[in-house]
């Protein structure tokens, strides 16, 4: 998950406050501390730590609010809201519109992952629909073409570039103007970087926008700068029109947080975060799911837009039936564990669940897990995994499961740990939807449930299963069945 250590730390903080028997100040006082000291390590300025504090103090004024209010509630929200300003510039960026050809030019300093970011961008869009392109117009770094070639033909994305010409503002140009009559509708243009914020730099960097006319600039830029993310979001603006910020290595620096709330500054939108070096672990930035995150609550519109991804459309009526029966049973587990590991990286799936279940930043042992699991489970009796009560299974079952699927007792074992943790966070889930269970619910109940989980439905999501009429007539199919 994005900022595990961040996440954690303000999340236990949150639970303190709400395993507190009596809400007065000295628990507030003692919750918002805690916040405010993960945030500091994150390095966010203090100028902004303060001023939430101070803020959250004012909303939640135990003198004014009346008796029965729930304090705990309104906390959380004063704490949600403040975290979402924070970070929050209150600025869209430009969107492409499939179709309409769209140039995209990426800025930022060497070493910043400003190639491998161009590739993860169109690689995103072309999942998505668009048909993009790559111009590499970086012409100062030893290998940025070679690298950029490597990657794009990976992804099986055209690309544009040259081992001759040095000079990046006439490739740039060429490349443009070629995928423009290839009806290419994102095309991507990188540009060289440097290792300090020389004029020659963005000297280079006006010239190739005046070539290029791009409809956004896209500065790219490393987390591990923290605060002194500010000024150089600012240098940049003042040379190119910046329209947008990609925040890279988010995975690997505690400095991610300073880096976020120093751009939000500055009023420039962070649309994307880099969460490793692979094509998939590349994240939509939206505030306020990331901010639940942040806080350990659950993140379903998150979880639904990967269900929309990487589902195919016939299995996802399906998925949500699965999620609205009551019982969790090993063999749902199995069942469910193939399309999870279909909607990308597992860390960020089951982060929607608001726990971890899975190793931070290794998705591949995270994917041998699962494949683990499975196989353990193909040596289980029918009753044993149509079961929700993993007591059935006594010390010598275990041991034949273990010698049935070529694993350890102790991979069992953990399997077994796997699904009761699994089992857990699958019910709250449903009990925090009010999904009635399948085959109970009338005309009236299915209107309210349509209504409740709609509100959690990303936008286009609802959209596309076709408004609240198309989620009626999903809850009407669920509920005859």
């Amino acid at each position: 998950m994005v900022l595990a250590e961040l996440s954690g730390s303000i999340s236990r903080a949150m639970q303190q406050m709400n395993n507190a028997t009596v809400i007065d100040e000295k628990v507030l006082n003692d919750c918002l501390n805690e916040i405010s000291r993960a945030l500091l390590q994150a390095d966010v300025q203090f100028s902004m730590v303060r001023d939430m504090q101070t803020n959250i103090k004012n909303i939640v004024n135990f003198d004014e609010l009346a008796a029965g209010h729930n304090k705990r509630r309104i906390i959380q929200q004063a704490v949600s809201n403040e975290l979402c300003k924070m970070l929050d510039p209150g600025k869209p960026s430009f969107t492409p519109k499939k179709g309409k050809t769209s140039v995209i030019m990426f800025v930022g300093l060497q070493g910043s992952g400003k190639t491998t970011t161009c590739t993860k961008y169109a690689y995103y869009h072309q999942k998505k629909g668009w048909k993009p392109a790559l111009v590499c117009a970086d012409t100062f770094r030893a290998g940025a073409f070679d690298q950029l070639k490597q990657n794009a033909t990976k992804a099986k994305i055209p690309f544009y570039g040259s081992y001759m010409e040095s000079d990046p503002v006439k490739i740039a140009g060429e490349g443009v103007e070629r995928f423009k009559k290839e009806n290419c509708d994102l095309i991507i243009v990188d540009t060289s970087g440097r290792h300090k914020q020389e004029a020659a730099l963005f000297e280079e960097m006006r010239q190739v926008a005046e070539v290029t006319k791009p409809d956004l600039v896209i500065f790219v830029m490393d987390s591990s700068i923290g605060q002194a993310a500010f000024d150089q979001a600012q240098a940049f603006k003042q040379s190119v029109a910046v329209g947008a910020v990609i925040i890279t290595k988010m995975d690997g620096h505690a400095k991610g947080g300073g880096a976020l709330s120093a751009v939000a500054t500055t009023k420039s939108p962070v649309i994307f975060i880099g969460t490793g070096e692979h094509m998939d672990e590349f994240e939509v930035f939206d505030v306020e799911p990331f901010v639940r995150r942040l806080l350990g609550m659950k993140d379903w519109s998150g979880f639904m837009d990967r269900m929309h991804e990487f589902v195919p459309t016939n299995e996802q009526t399906e998925l949500v039936q699965k999620l609205s029966e009551g019982t969790f049973t090993f063999r749902l587990m199995y069942e469910q564990l193939q399309p999870l590991m279909k909607m990308g990286p597992a860390g960020q799936v089951l982060s929607a669940f608001g726990a971890e279940l899975t190793a931070k930043g290794n998705e591949k042992e995270n994917q041998v897990k699962f494949k683990r699991y499975m196989t353990i489970m193909d040596s289980m009796t029918n009753a044993e995994l149509d079961s929700t009560n993993p007591k059935l299974m006594n010390g010598s079952r275990i041991i034949c499961i273990a010698r049935g699927s070529g694993r350890k007792v102790e991979d069992v074992m953990e399997m077994i740990q796997f699904y009761k943790m699994f089992a857990k966070i699958w019910s709250n889930t449903m009990k925090r939807l009010k999904v009635p269970k399948k085959g109970s619910m009338n005309a009236r109940s299915q209107s309210m449930t349509a209504q409740h989980v709609s509100k959690a439905l990303p936008p286009q999501m609802l959209k596309q299963m076709g408004g609240m009429g198309g989620l009626q007539s999903l809850m009407k199919q669920m509920g005859s069945n």
